[in-house]
């Protein structure tokens, strides 16, 4: 256990901030300590996900805890298992270099594989419930590790049972490991628009796994900086959903707004697009600005703090919804 520990490298936005208690958690065993359950607890992944405003006055339980493998597989399926410390793309990677293709189209999404199921990652027509199998967690209030399976989690859209009792902010639990259900029957999804145009680009008429991987690589990398290069949180903004009348009366106001029904009859609505439109693209506010490639993507400049980055949050959304009648929820968490 360390105290005082500065969290700048802590978290991709590189915000100040700092620790009053801070443990780096590499194995199951440690959570088990009961001094762990006392006091306020902030469970921390790859920092990518997060804004960190001020210092942090509690303790910072750091997931490191390695591990993967093939836990099984039947005539259908591998189950393959990953420890909830391991980076997201390096364990997406190493499923399709062993021949269990299914994650591809999440490569280079960053973050540890425990914080995928809370936020229900998802990129070009997959999120990670559509692979998920169960996960296990260690439960502070309980004292005892605990199991969820696909529908104990209540996946929606960049949403999960974890985020509506709000245990990622209150750190109750812990996610140690995740287990994923790869089907043996693999199709490829290269639906999603610029993955085709990618692979058409490189004459791949059938793409196997690991083309669709480098081409959905190749366009992250030209549209998202880098976090070490320009500090960011990945996309800041959640896609607006809205009822289909909403929908419809925008698209006859703005006919090229991009629009996607989705099963529940609702429409997804492309925040980015809408973020573009109202002239934040490539503009700052202070330290803190739209990404110039990526108005959805929200960039620290250099030196700015958390109450730069919400100042600069809350003068998109006003804008968004001045001209759209559309409000922006911020995907991070605020800490």
């Amino acid at each position: 256990m360390q105290t005082d520990v500065d969290l700048r490298a802590a978290n991709t936005l590189v915000l100040p901030g700092k620790a009053a208690r801070y443990l780096k958690v590499a194995a199951t065993a440690q959570l088990t300590d009961p001094v762990l359950a006392t006091g306020r607890r902030f469970v921390l992944g790859g920092g990518s996900n997060l804004v960190l405003t001020g210092d942090f006055d509690g303790l910072i339980l750091h997931m490191a805890i390695p591990g993967r493998r093939l836990l099984g597989e039947d005539a259908e399926a591998w189950y393959v298992e990953a420890g909830g410390g391991e980076n997201w793309h390096d364990f997406v990677q190493w499923t399709l270099a062993q021949g269990w293709p299914g994650l591809e189209n999440l490569s280079l999404i960053p973050g540890t594989v425990g914080a995928a199921p809370i936020q229900n990652i998802g990129a070009y027509g997959l999120e990670v419930s559509e692979c998920f199998h169960t996960l296990t967690a260690w439960d502070f209030a309980h004292g005892d590790f605990v199991s969820f399976d696909r529908e104990a989690c209540r996946f929606g859209y960049r949403d999960s049972l974890f985020k509506q009792q709000g245990w990622h902010l209150n750190g109750r639990l812990a996610i140690t490991s995740v287990v994923f259900r790869l089907p043996k029957a693999w199709r490829a999804n290269p639906l999603y628009g610029e993955v085709g145009e990618e692979l058409a680009a490189r004459a791949i008429a059938a793409p196997a796994a690991r083309d669709i991987a480098a081409a959905i690589i190749a366009i992250r990398r030209r549209k998202l900086p880098d976090p070490a290069v320009a500090p960011n949180a990945g996309s800041f903004f959640h896609n607006p959903v809205v009822a289909p009348e909403v929908a419809a009366a925008l698209k006859q106001r703005f006919p090229v707004l991009p629009c996607y029904p989705q099963a529940d009859g609702r429409v997804k609505l492309a925040a980015g697009w809408l973020i573009e439109q109202v002239g934040w693209k490539g503009k700052a506010l202070g330290p803190v600005g739209m990404y110039e490639k990526q108005a959805l993507v929200l960039v620290n400049h250099g030196g700015a703090n958390g109450a730069d980055v919400r100042r600069t949050m809350a003068a998109v959304q006003a804008s968004v919804r001045e001209k759209f009648a559309v409000d922006l929820n911020p995907e991070p968490v605020f800490l």
